[in-house]
């Protein structure tokens, strides 16, 4: 009788919000929403792009900071809040107490899996494999300081309401505090020409580790809070959360490297790039549903898929088919993200803010220092590798929003999140920059780094020519199946990839460079005769050509017949 009393109970419930739903929305037509949910994407995306490009034009500051603070200008809780359109009435209002509609957080939502699903592609697992063992402590380190100097702020902190170690806030600030911005990190290294340095590739290395285990430590997370909230801690069910969120990872992501390679076989042949793209982003999206119903976030199934085909010849290729998509919704997701922060919730924990993102600086610059330094790193190197793990970004944000959609963390504690990844975004760069002046960071040289490459450099007389053989050389490259990728440089670089081939096209001057890896040097040598055999045919057969002059005169004369 009670489970048929709950049933009816349900029911009726279920037809109250139906009832109540259609009632709200009976003045409001699906047209008019839809209408007014164009109109914030538009405002969103003018305003979010203008605050990046005034950030990083003009404060030099990353792009990521002027989209949030644009967000937090227009958001329901600043100017959106107060400004009255006529026929729309307020622009951004609160719905249910959250900071933006269900439509434009489920945008927002598919934003961020599109960033965790591209970082996993722009993971290098050559560098994390070759790095792997003082990466994986320099990782640890940063993980286990971080979540345990947040953890230990939010229940020592008095009158905040945070009493116990286990409390959902409190890990959840915890994992918050974990999440490494690998992105900013690489766009300096890319700047100072330190990408390949010992520091460089252990701050790339130890970035995956704390990707990774960050991701798992949030789905770990996710299902204590689920449990504990309102029930106290049972440890049972706790247990076989994390087991899960372990096993899924592993599990997904073994078969995912394994099988990666055959899968991409498979989709090549449908011989068009557009359709294999959104196939394989297709997969991505797949995976995070899956991993929504197993009971983890949605980007750890995003970003497993990205890691799967980081190994394959397509990476390159989804990344620059997907860069306009990037561009666009990637900043309405950090936008809708600062819309999110409550300048009245957070006044209250503004000093607890800003003790939280000094520890958050103390435990990556300590956390992952200290095994830099044990592991053959002086104090120079072990600085720079604490600096380049320092900024949190775009992952604290997702984790923060995360906690915030689903109740775990309220208004202060979300603004107190957004206080500490902006103060560690900003002050990364200046001080990673100001970190590598000086001489080398090795304690002593590290064994079995070096990577057996094959520089093969083509002189000539001017950089138009060497530009024209590059263009040649791509082409035949992608005839013979490469996928050949123009990679974010000021210098012409591009990647070539298939299959375990992989080497760098470099325009330098009046100069091409070929880095190869000495195992296929042949390959690339080969095919780059050719086209200097063609090449030579075709100046040949230029010098038979009509005088350009006379062409020229020719070409006057018939205008002014």
């Amino acid at each position: 009788m009670q489970d048929a009393h709950a049933v009816t109970n349900a029911v009726v419930q279920h037809a109250g919000e139906a009832a109540v739903h259609m009632t709200e929305s009976a003045g409001h037509s699906i047209t008019h929403m839809m209408m007014l949910l164009i109109i914030q994407l538009a405002v969103i995306i003018i305003f979010a792009k203008i605050g990046g490009y005034l950030f990083q034009r003009f404060l030099k500051m990353p792009s990521v900071l002027g989209e949030l603070a644009s967000g937090m200008l227009i958001g329901p809780y600043a100017l959106g809040g107060v400004i009255n359109f006529p026929s729309i009435g307020i622009l951004f209002s609160e719905h249910a107490g959250f900071a933006a509609s269900t439509e434009l957080y489920g945008i927002a939502t598919l934003a961020s899996i599109i960033l965790l699903f591209l970082a996993g592609l722009e993971t290098d697992l050559a560098s994390f494999l070759r790095y792997s063992v003082v990466g994986s402590f320099v990782g640890l380190g940063g993980l286990f300081a971080a979540f345990i100097l947040g953890d230990l702020c939010a229940v020592l902190w008095p009158g905040n309401g945070i009493d116990s170690f286990m409390d959902p806030a409190a890990l959840f600030l915890g994992v918050i505090s974990v999440a490494t911005s690998v992105g900013i990190t690489a766009r300096i290294l890319a700047e100072k020409r330190k990408m390949s340095s010992p520091e460089g590739v252990t701050i790339l290395a130890g970035a995956v580790f704390d990707d990774v285990f960050g991701i798992i430590s949030l789905a770990i997370v996710m299902g204590m809070a689920k449990v504990s909230m309102g029930s106290g801690v049972a440890w049972g069910p706790i247990c076989l959360i994390a087991l899960k969120a372990i096993g899924f990872f592993v599990i997904v992501t073994a078969t995912g490297l394994i099988f990666s390679r055959k899968i991409t076989a498979m989709i090549k042949r449908f011989k068009s790039k557009e359709i294999i793209v959104a196939i394989c982003f297709g997969l991505a999206l797949l995976l995070a549903g899956l991993a929504e119903m197993a009971g983890l976030a949605m980007i750890i199934g995003a970003y497993i898929m990205g890691l799967a085909l980081s190994r394959t010849d397509l990476s390159h290729e989804i990344e620059h088919h997907l860069e306009g998509i990037y561009n666009i919704l990637v900043p309405i997701f950090f936008c809708v993200m600062g819309m999110m922060v409550d300048f009245a919730a957070m006044k209250p924990v503004l000093i607890f803010g800003s003790v939280y993102s000094v520890l958050a600086i103390v435990s990556k610059v300590v956390g992952c220092g200290l095994p830099a330094y044990m592991m053959r790193f002086n104090v120079r190197g072990s600085l720079r590798i604490g600096l380049g793990m320092l900024p949190r970004g775009e992952v604290a944000l997702i984790v923060a929003g995360i906690g915030l959609a689903s109740g775990i963390i309220d208004q202060g504690i979300f603004g107190v999140a957004i206080m500490m990844t902006v103060v560690t975004t900003m002050l990364a760069p200046p001080l990673l920059v100001k970190s590598f002046e000086g001489g080398s960071g090795l304690r002593k040289e590290m064994a079995g780094v070096d990577i057996d490459v094959e520089v093969i450099e083509l002189e000539f007389p001017s950089l138009d020519i060497a530009e024209f053989l590059l263009s040649r050389f791509i082409r035949a490259l992608q005839a013979e199946e490469f996928f050949v990728h123009r990679l974010h440089t000021d210098q012409p670089t591009y990647r070539v990839l298939k299959d375990d081939i992989s080497f760098t096209l470099i325009v330098d001057d009046n100069k091409l460079q070929v880095s190869v890896p000495t195992a296929h040097h042949h390959v690339a040598r080969m095919i780059l005769l050719e086209e200097l055999l063609s090449l030579t045919d075709l100046l040949e057969s230029s010098r038979q050509m009509k005088a350009v002059d006379e062409m020229g005169t020719d070409l006057m004369n018939g205008l002014f017949a």
